[in-house]
């Protein structure tokens, strides 16, 4: 079994778990993020205030609506990104060893090549997968319609592509910590697999808040367009596209409305992030163990 394809499975059964312990919160933000009213003509809820009113109202299920395809969607989404961010990757450390024997570099990967790396993957990702998070999105907020036929599978997908820079400032920042970490550990004699689970988890965490501060906007942009736009009602909230969301949320709802739910979102995605590369990590050096005996110094990914 190739590196890659082992990565792609870990990828995909840690995400699975990540989202599993994590989408009630995922629930609640996607609910908050499509939410078109302005802060002045609606009082604005907690977490916690607006799950306990989707349980008052709609019952625990509610909770979970859309967990079926989400589930789907996040194992497919995870499984591509990480086996084609596992190839690129590899590809780009053949690279630097190279131009380390042409008297350029120092043989690793830099951060412009991580980022190129972790973008090209995402693309990849978005491109595959859009059509699940279209449904996810409708089955969250309780508007599931064929109303715009096949096209309406990628409504969404400009700022979704965009949205690879939320991982690839993630993985960036994720190589950049780990790597900063196993040099030291190198230098003190330690060795470079001296990293536990628990620091997987906090390097995740970090590296995932820094991206969702930066790209949340496009988050919202995206979730509006992919959610139903009613026929018939307030023009102020259906959106024609991109630009023409951007504009409507500026001029209806202020600046504001970019950042509707991003403390659930922060909380939520920080969470499930690290979880995913926790739980990735131990997934990938229980499978080369199985398959090879012994585990890989450059396991994390």
């Amino acid at each position: 079994m190739s590196d890659a394809l082992i990565c792609g499975i870990a990828g995909a059964g840690a995400g699975t778990i990540a989202q599993l312990i994590t989408y009630p919160l995922d629930t609640v933000n996607t609910r908050q993020r499509t939410d078109r009213n302005s802060k002045k003509m609606k009082k604005t809820l907690g977490t916690i205030e607006q799950m306990c009113q989707v349980v008052k109202q709609e019952g625990w299920d509610r909770l979970y609506g859309g967990l079926a395809p989400s589930l789907v969607g996040t194992a497919a989404s995870q499984g591509v990104y990480y086996y084609f961010y596992q190839i690129l990757r590899n590809r780009a450390e053949t690279d630097a060893l190279v131009r380390k024997k042409n008297g350029i570099g120092d043989g690793s990967v830099g951060m412009f090549s991580s980022l190129l790396v972790a973008a090209l993957s995402g693309c990849v990702n978005v491109l595959l997968t859009n059509p699940i998070w279209v449904v996810v999105t409708r089955m969250q907020i309780q508007e599931v319609y064929g109303e715009d036929g096949i096209s309406g599978f990628w409504n969404g997908v400009f700022p979704t592509l965009f949205m690879v820079s939320n991982p690839s400032i993630q993985f960036m920042l994720y190589e950049t910590l780990l790597k900063k970490i196993r040099k030291r550990r190198a230098s003190s004699n330690k060795g470079v697999n001296d990293v536990t689970a628990l620091e997987i988890f906090l390097l995740g965490a970090v590296a995932k808040l820094g991206a969702t501060v930066v790209t949340y906007p496009l988050l919202v942009i995206k979730s509006r367009l992919q959610a139903k736009q009613d026929i018939g009602a307030d023009k102020r909230h259906q959106y024609k596209g991109t630009l023409d969301a951007l504009m409507k949320i500026i001029r209806y709802e202020g600046f504001h409305g970019f950042f509707k739910g991003m403390g659930t979102k922060i909380v939520q995605s920080v969470l499930a992030a690290a979880i995913l590369f926790m739980v990735k990590e131990e997934l990938v050096r229980c499978a080369r163990w199985l398959l090879t005996g012994k585990t890989a110094a450059n396991a994390i990914r």
